[in-house]
């Protein structure tokens, strides 16, 4: 599912369940939920499983993966990845450094913003206006939420990046409907890339099986675009 979104140089792996025998944890990582509920205690587990069957497949071994400032993962040198866990999904998503400069990847449940004035809080006037008109059209899709997980990919790729909060406010989401693509406009000054400040990031998503999956990946070295 994941995959699909993400292109060759990024490796992936996923798990929609935490059914028998949990992955295996480095004492590190377990004393960081030794006294979680069950169900924390198995997405944690299985995401970093994910996570290092996406390392094995770059010959790398196993390592514990530990939150680091905010939360962000500690990936070993050289590589770059994000994780993500939600209710029936776990997914990792890593890159060599050398390939690509950052990745985001969020993985929501297919149904309405919890609780009241989250919406609120969450989307720009603009936003509100463009989900009410992608939801005439398509009623099957929440899309709400899906730019509330665009905007979460849009974070884990920021912050490795500038090592600054985001706020949902400072950055505006238009969904393309039909292409499966996203556009994130920064509204505050981005970070700087080869000598040029990123304006934003563009993404994919998909909505499959209950899921809402959102996507961005930032190559390494931009294409060059020649004159039009």
């Amino acid at each position: 599912m994941i995959a699909e979104l993400l292109p060759s140089p990024v490796e992936t792996a996923q798990a929609f369940t935490d059914t028998g025998t949990l992955p295996g944890l480095f004492p590190q990582e377990a004393a960081l939920v030794s006294k979680a509920i069950p169900e924390r205690r198995g997405e944690f587990a299985t995401v970093r499983a994910c996570a290092r069957q996406a390392l094995a497949r770059f010959g790398h071994g196993p390592v514990p993966i530990l939150p680091g400032e905010r939360g962000a993962p500690q990936w070993p040198d050289g590589f770059v990845g994000s994780m993500t866990h939600c209710l029936g999904y776990r997914a990792a998503a890593l890159a060599r450094a050398t390939d690509m400069l950052t990745i985001g990847v969020d993985a929501e449940p297919n149904k309405p913003l919890p609780g009241s004035g989250v919406a609120e809080s969450v989307l720009r006037p603009a936003e509100r206006e463009h989900v009410a008109r992608l939801t005439a059209d398509r009623p099957d899709v929440f899309w709400g939420r899906l730019i509330f997980s665009a905007k979460e990919s849009v974070y884990k790729a920021w912050y490795p990046l500038t090592r600054l909060w985001l706020d949902f406010e400072e950055a505006e989401v238009r969904v393309h409907p039909t292409a499966g693509t996203f556009h994130a406009r920064l509204l505050v000054p981005g970070p700087e890339v080869n000598g040029t400040r990123l304006p934003g990031f563009d993404g994919r998503w998909v909505v499959r099986d209950g899921l809402i999956v959102t996507t961005i990946a930032v190559p390494r070295v931009f294409p060059v675009v020649g004159p039009s």
